[in-house]
Formats: structure tokens, C-alpha cells, sequence
């Protein structure tokens, strides 16, 4: 753009967008730059002359540990495609050679070759304007297939000087050529002369090329001599600051239009050397880590080492038109859009959950759209499924750019491990500590109360929390190979809202028979199991006299039992006669639980007259067998047990004998 005449374009920009949408988007850009300058300047106001020096202390102090961190030992070269698009579409279409032309549309421009930029013609401006600018400028279609094409053969030539380098975009990308210049015994000048050859013979494109001893120096170097040229910067700290120091800032990469605004109109800064002559009023003024980029930026600091590789955590696709409100045009561009994102995905062989989408209106506010899938996705068909109703959830709306986003990949799934002694809840509930060992080894009864009511609600009936197959003491409650009882063809379960349910199972088949399937079979053999031996039946199902004969419990010990009758008694075999929860027969383990609860309540008052742990261990032999037996098994290692006697060792292998 050198040599235009700016004060000439800048008008015709202004009378040729006067009072359209892309002219008030641009009034609300400068209105917000503006307020930021301006609270920029009052807070440079309230600056005394004493907290300036304090800041400039801590500037300087941060130059100094800056300086230490600089690296002059990498060599980086950054190349970039001259004009890429224009030029792939030159080389498609030789008549277009040395004729002013854009790739894009009356709506924005992608690109324009160099004869269309001598008129001012430029990326992302409206092409009305740029014909107003350029009036035989000629338009030619987007066309990424081809670009991208064009892309892969150049990056190809990219890997023979560095493996690893750095794509920045389609028309760019950063090499260390250090080690290739030591390998080849060549200067970095040559090593990009070679690179620019081997890029033009491989594909017809020229390209520039910028050497430096961080990547941020070598993307300025590569401006310096466009189109089809080079600069070589040395690995010399007086000759970077020497470089550096009259350099506007506009050309550093992340300075951009308001920034400069910033730094020019409030503190009157114009090149890299006032960023440090000017340092404690930008400690002053901005964050440490902005402060720090600016401060690097004035010393000639920029990114040495090599990047680590790092998973991509989304892919997107976003197309511009013409402002239109077309819904079947909106759909195709959509359409095409899902098609692209779909071959991107599977290229990277990833699929993702949460689905993106973006649009921006023809007053160019920008509108977004997501929604998270319960399974991954990478199809076209089903992309396009889901955009399709978030863009249904928009309309009518007059748009002028749709794009798609896919994240949260399948390979996200991985993620760092947890902390080993901590459990979610629900490995709490499924591993058992929530069951009835955990009770049993409990020292204390009060947590056998408080551990029972997190399972159940005295007054809203029994609930089974938030997981539809809530898991206690490592059985699924939903499973119904576990429920020993269904004599009752209406067996109620808690669903996710604490209410009740039924499951209505089919008793009669076609001709009046009854149907067994696999559930009812497995429930019909337990329950007959049950049946037979009067032992096996849970002990909310017996009197409470029962069980302390059955544990031959001495008159001293037995539990007081003025209200045994309440304790035990199911209404209807259904309705706890204490607190009303209702408990089918199905439900056996959670009877058992229902019942320990009211039994820990009664034994809390019995504490004076008997061990708790004791007596439940007596009223429950056959629990307390397995409880020792599930014990020995998670044991630690046998140096933890200590030594068998000798005696000890031989009797047990005579008796394994």
C-alpha cells in the first residue's frame, strides 16, 4: 500500500459507505476506540509524578529480566505467499495477469492482487467500495479447494528444511533453519533464497521470506522486501536494536488499529524505541503480561523455542456473502458448510459433542448458537442435522456470514487422573461404601441415621437420586435379575423425580398364557429359594423376638422392644408403620436397609446397656461372615500382616493337604 494516496481512499470509503450498515458497525468501532482513549487519558491524569517514577523503577527493573531471557542462538525464517489467492487465481487464469483483480465479492474482499492495491484496494473492504476505488477492477470467486491444494505443495517444500515447522495460515508458516543451516554449511540468506526457488518451481508462487533470531522479527523481515524478496536480519543484539528502535508499531504483529490508537494519541508512542523510553507509564497503564509484550517488543524479543504440540480443541468453518434473507440459501450455505466441516473432522479422524453455530447480521452484530450432544458426531448428515435447528431457532434474520464450529472432541476424553482417595458419587455409591458393610464397620450409629436418610425421603417415599441406574451396594436397583420378589406384577421404582413408578410387566401372552421371561424367571427362582429356606428371608420380615432367639442373645443383652410390633410392621405389606415410606416386597435389601435405620435409632438409646458394634454383629452372623470375608480380601500385601509362626505355618499345610 505504499505510495497510495490515503487521505484520497479514506474519503471515498467515507461518502461510499455514508449511512449503510457496514458505515454504522464502523461509527460504533470508532465510538468504542474513542471511549477507550478516553478513560486511557483520564487514568494517565491521575498519575502523580511520584508513582511515575515508581512505575518506571519497575520498568526497568522488568527490561533487565527481560534481557536475560534473550536467545540469539536459533535462526527463524518466516515465509509468506505474495497476494496467495490472487496469485492461484493468475496461475489458474493467465488473462488475469497484470490486470487489477480481487477474490471475493461486491460484499468484502478476501484479497487483491498488487495492481488492484496501488488504488488502495485491500482485504476485508466491501467490494462497492473497491470498484469505486478501482472501477475495472474484476472479481473473481473464492475457490478454498484450490487454495488449499496450492497450500499442501508448498508446505511439502516447508518440510524438507524444517519437519516441525509452524503453519501460521494457508499462506504461511515459521521454520527454525537452524540445524539445516549447520547440516548444509550455509547462511540463513542462502537458505531462503533456496526455500523461494524450490517454492516457485514446485508450484508457479512466489513468496517472500524474512530471517531473524525470533519468530517475531523474522514475520517483520518478511514485509520488508514484498513481493518476491527477502531481508536477513543478523543474530546481533546491536544490530536488533538498531533495527527495532526506528520501526513503527504498526508493523509488529498484535498491534493492531486500536492499540495504536492507544499508544499514540495517550502516550505518544510512535516506534518500538519510545515502548521503552516510555515504560512505567505502560507498567502503569496496563496489565503486567501486556506490559511485559510491549516492553519485549521495544528490546526485539520475541519467540524462540519450539512449540510443543498441542491437540486441536475445536475445527470451524465460516463463509461471507451478500446480505440476503433467503432462508433456502441460508440452508444450502449450510449445507456446504457441514459437508467441509465433515471432511475436516474426519481428516483429524476426531468427532465432536458440542456443535457451534455462528452468524452475523447484515448490521454485522455477530449471534452464536450451541448446543452439546449426548454423542459425538463428524457426518455431514448429522452436523447439518442439528445446525439446522439452531438456525431455525433464528429466523426470519437478514445474514451476511454463517459459520459451523465442532468441539469437545472424543480425544478430550482423556484427562488428567484424579486425585485416587477422592471418589465421585457415583463410584461412592456403586463401590459399596454406601451399603450395608459400611454401616456395619461404623463406629459410630449416628452415621448409619444420616447415611440412611441420603437414600431415603420420610416424606416424599422412597427416591433414588439423580442417575436413572443409581447403584447401592454395588447392585443396580433397575436391574431386575436382582429383585428376588415380583409375585406382584406391579413392582414400584423410584424414578429420578422421587416419585413413584410402576412397571407394568406383561403377564398374558397371545393365547392367555403366562409369559416368562428371562426377569420373571429369575425373580420366580429366587423368590421360590426364599421360600424354602425360612433363613434366607431379610430380617425386616421377622419379629424382632425372632432374631434374638435365632442370635441366642441373653435376657441382659436383648434389645428392648416395647414397640417391636411397630418396628417390624409393613401396612399392606407395603407402608412402613413408623414413618409411612413405601417399600414393595421387591425391594428386599432396601427393607433391610429401611429396617437397620429404625434399628440404629432404637440402639442409640440401648448404648448405655450394650456395644453397638457388638450386638450388630450378633444380630447379623451371616453379614458379619461376609463382611470378614470381603475384608481379607482387600488386605494389603503380606508384609503388612506380619510373620506366621513356624507351628502356625505347618498346621495350615497340613490342613491344605
Amino acid at each position: 500500500m505504499d505510495g497510495v494516496d490515503k487521505e484520497k481512499v479514506q474519503r471515498i470509503v467515507y461518502d461510499m459507505s455514508k449511512g449503510s450498515k457496514y458505515f454504522e458497525n464502523e461509527e460504533r468501532k470508532e465510538a468504542f476506540m474513542r471511549q477507550k482513549i478516553d478513560n486511557m487519558r483520564a487514568q494517565c491524569a491521575k498519575l502523580t509524578p511520584t508513582a511515575i517514577s515508581q512505575y518506571q523503577k519497575v520498568a526497568d527493573r522488568r527490561i533487565l529480566e527481560l534481557e536475560t531471557k534473550r536467545d540469539l542462538s536459533r535462526i527463524w525464517l518466516h515465509v509468506d505467499m505474495d497476494a496467495f489467492y490472487a496469485a492461484v487465481e493468475t496461475l489458474s487464469n493467465p488473462s488475469l495477469k497484470g490486470k487489477p483483480m480481487a477474490v471475493g465479492g461486491m460484499s468484502m474482499i478476501s484479497t487483491a492482487n498488487y495492481e488492484a492495491r496501488r488504488f488502495g484496494v485491500r482485504a476485508a473492504m466491501p467490494g462497492f467500495i473497491a470498484r469505486k476505488l478501482c472501477p475495472e477492477l474484476i472479481f473473481v470467486p473464492v475457490d478454498f479447494k484450490k487454495y488449499t491444494y496450492y497450500s499442501d505443495l508448498t508446505r511439502k517444500v516447508f518440510q524438507k528444511y524444517d519437519p516441525n515447522f509452524m503453519a501460521a495460515s494457508l499462506d504461511e508458516a515459521y521454520l527454525d533453519i537452524t540445524d539445516v543451516c549447520k547440516e548444509r554449511s550455509m547462511t540463513s540468506g542462502e537458505i531462503a533464497k533456496e526455500l523461494r526457488t524450490t517454492v516457485f518451481e514446485e508450484t508457479g508462487l512466489t513468496c517472500s521470506a524474512g530471517v531473524g533470531s525470533n519468530r517475531l522479527l523474522a514475520k517483520v523481515c518478511s514485509d520488508i522486501n514484498k513481493p518476491n524478496g527477502q531481508f536477513v536480519l543478523p543474530n546481533d543484539r546491536m544490530a536488533v536494536m538498531t533495527f527495532i528502535s526506528s520501526l513503527p508499531i504498526r508493523k509488529i504483529g498484535g498491534i493492531g488499529k486500536v492499540t495504536e490508537h492507544i499508544l499514540r494519541d495517550v502516550l505518544g508512542i510512535n516506534t518500538c524505541e519510545d515502548m521503552l523510553q516510555k515504560g512505567g507509564l505502560l507498567c502503569a497503564l496496563f496489565s503486567r503480561s501486556t506490559a511485559d509484550f510491549f516492553l519485549s517488543v521495544g528490546l526485539g524479543l520475541g519467540q524462540t523455542e519450539i512449540p510443543q504440540v498441542r491437540s486441536r480443541k475445536s475445527i470451524s468453518n465460516e463463509r461471507t456473502f451478500s446480505s440476503t434473507e433467503d432462508e433456502a440459501s441460508f440452508y444450502q450455505k449450510l449445507a456446504d458448510l457441514a459437508e467441509m466441516l465433515s471432511v475436516d473432522m474426519q481428516k483429524e479422524g476426531l468427532s465432536g459433542r458440542t456443535l457451534t453455530l455462528k452468524l452475523k447480521t447484515t448490521t454485522f452484530e455477530v449471534r452464536t448458537r450451541a448446543v452439546t450432544l449426548q454423542n459425538y458426531i463428524c457426518s455431514s448428515e448429522d452436523i447439518l442435522k442439528y445446525a439446522s435447528k439452531l438456525l431455525k431457532a433464528e429466523l426470519p434474520v437478514s445474514l451476511r456470514l454463517i459459520g459451523l464450529r465442532l468441539s469437545q472432541f472424543n480425544a478430550d476424553k482423556v484427562v488428567a487422573p484424579a486425585d485416587p482417595t477422592q471418589k465421585t458419587l457415583t463410584n461412592f455409591l456403586i463401590s459399596g461404601d454406601a451399603s450395608r458393610e459400611s454401616m456395619v464397620d461404623s463406629s459410630s450409629m449416628s452415621s448409619i441415621v444420616n447415611d440412611h436418610h441420603f437414600m431415603n425421603d420420610t416424606e416424599t417415599g422412597f427416591s433414588m437420586g439423580s442417575h436413572e441406574a443409581c447403584s447401592y451396594g454395588g447392585r443396580d436397583l433397575l436391574d431386575s435379575s436382582h429383585f428376588p420378589d415380583l409375585e406382584d406384577n406391579n413392582c414400584a421404582i423410584g424414578n429420578n423425580d422421587g416419585e413413584m413408578q410402576k412397571f407394568h410387566e406383561p403377564l398374558n401372552g397371545e393365547n392367555g398364557n403366562k409369559v416368562n421371561t428371562p426377569e420373571r424367571k429369575s425373580c420366580q427362582n429366587a423368590l421360590s429359594e426364599l421360600k424354602a429356606d425360612s433363613s434366607s428371608v431379610p430380617f425386616a420380615f421377622r419379629s424382632l423376638d425372632e432374631e434374638n432367639k435365632k442370635a441366642n442373645l441373653p435376657d441382659d443383652d436383648t434389645v428392648s422392644s416395647s414397640n417391636q410390633g411397630e418396628l417390624l410392621l409393613w401396612v399392606n405389606d407395603y407402608k412402613c408403620s413408623l414413618c409411612g415410606i413405601e417399600l414393595p416386597p421387591c425391594f428386599v435389601e432396601e427393607r433391610q436397609e429401611h429396617f437397620d435405620f429404625h434399628l440404629a435409632e432404637r440402639l442409640q438409646k440401648e448404648e448405655s446397656r450394650c456395644d453397638t458394634r457388638m450386638l450388630r454383629h450378633r444380630l447379623f452372623p451371616e453379614d458379619n461372615i461376609a463382611s470378614q470375608r470381603k475384608r481379607k480380601k482387600q488386605r494389603a500385601s503380606p508384609k503388612d500382616k506380619g510373620h506366621i509362626p513356624i507351628d502356625l505355618f505347618f498346621v495350615k499345610s497340613s490342613q491344605n493337604f
